[in-house]
């Protein structure tokens, strides 16, 4: 048996923590003993069930989505990893329960982790690193010269997406609070706005991308600062058409999300400005290549706190308040 944080319903803002089976692996997975997992905005929305258009799960349910470990079992078919690497990963939206003593995950969705780092460091980097490599890279496409605004810079994805930004060649804005100002151009800030003196579309202007991480008003005014053939990706937005079309879900839910994300539409033709929605995917190899850029000293892990497994409340608690620097780490017993 082992311990694992879990909700019997969707709201049930008090998790408990229970004695749960170790899971059981597929032939493509390994089973990894948890050193530290981390937490992010999705475990909040999970559990208060803000998911359930997009994903389905069954009760009791465990939460916590990235990790580090160290690999204690192999399946059949496991080739690239052994018993006693370290490795860190984000695990499969339908596999979540990194708030766990151990843990099952495919093979294909975890890298070693970066020789440099501890375990614990190493747990606070998947799932805002990855999710900044996909918004950057694969969906903005950004290269040298050019202007990308990141939204909440001194957050768990801001922090990462300004370095990976940089090490792109990219001119980069973002917002934050006065406090933080001298993080984010430690960071690589090249323009740095307080949102509570100044509103960001009112001084910047003619920018190729803008990764949004905060959604509302902050998402629908990201489109006055984008030049025509930009783009704005957002990972708090609503779903678009396009988004429900390649996730395969069901015509019904299509249409749901096309009425219900008209306003991005009309914003789009408004302004010619393309628009994404990112749910990020798990991806070993793109892991791989996060570990390198760690290790070369291109991206570091920013770090609020580290809390123990047995006051994982109140450190939800404290994410949920939105006051964190960095990311919230959860250490093991």
């Amino acid at each position: 048996m082992m311990k694992a944080a879990q909700i019997q319903h969707f709201g049930q803002q008090q998790l408990e923590i229970a004695d749960v089976p170790i899971p059981t692996i597929r032939d493509h997975d390994v089973l990894v003993k948890v050193a530290a997992a981390s937490i992010n905005p999705i475990d909040l929305k999970t559990r208060d069930g803000k998911l359930k258009m997009l994903l389905k799960y069954s009760m009791p349910l465990r939460l916590g989505s990235d990790f580090s470990g160290t690999v204690v079992q192999t399946g059949t078919l496991v080739k690239d990893f052994k018993v006693g690497d370290e490795v860190y990963g984000r695990v499969q939206k339908n596999r979540i329960g990194t708030f766990a003593d151990y843990l099952a995950v495919d093979q294909g969705d975890i890298a070693l982790k970066p020789a440099n780092l501890s375990l614990v460091e190493s747990a606070a980097l998947p799932l805002v690193s990855l999710t900044s490599y996909q918004a950057l890279i694969d969906l903005m496409h950004v290269k040298p010269g050019d202007k990308v605004l990141i939204q909440a810079g001194s957050g768990g994805i801001g922090t990462v997406a300004i370095q990976l930004a940089k090490s792109l060649g990219a001119f980069v804005a973002t917002t934050t609070s006065a406090k933080n100002t001298g993080l984010v151009r430690q960071l690589g800030a090249d323009q740095v706005i307080d949102y509570h003196q100044t509103a960001f579309e009112d001084v910047l202007f003619d920018y190729d991308g803008v990764f949004d991480t905060l959604g509302g008003s902050q998402l629908a005014n990201a489109f006055q600062v984008v030049k025509p053939r930009g783009k704005v990706v957002s990972i708090s937005g609503l779903p678009n058409r396009a988004f429900a079309q390649q996730a395969g879900l069901p015509m019904w839910k299509q249409l749901a999300f096309s009425l219900a994300t008209a306003k991005m539409r009309r914003l789009q033709r408004q302004f010619q400005v393309g628009y994404e929605f990112l749910f990020m995917k798990p991806s070993g190899t793109q892991l791989s290549k996060i570990t390198k850029m760690v290790e070369h000293g291109t991206l570091q892990p920013v770090i609020d706190r580290v809390v123990p497994f047995s006051d994982i409340q109140s450190a939800m608690d404290y994410s949920a308040a939105g006051r964190s620097v960095g990311k919230i780490v959860i250490k093991m017993a």
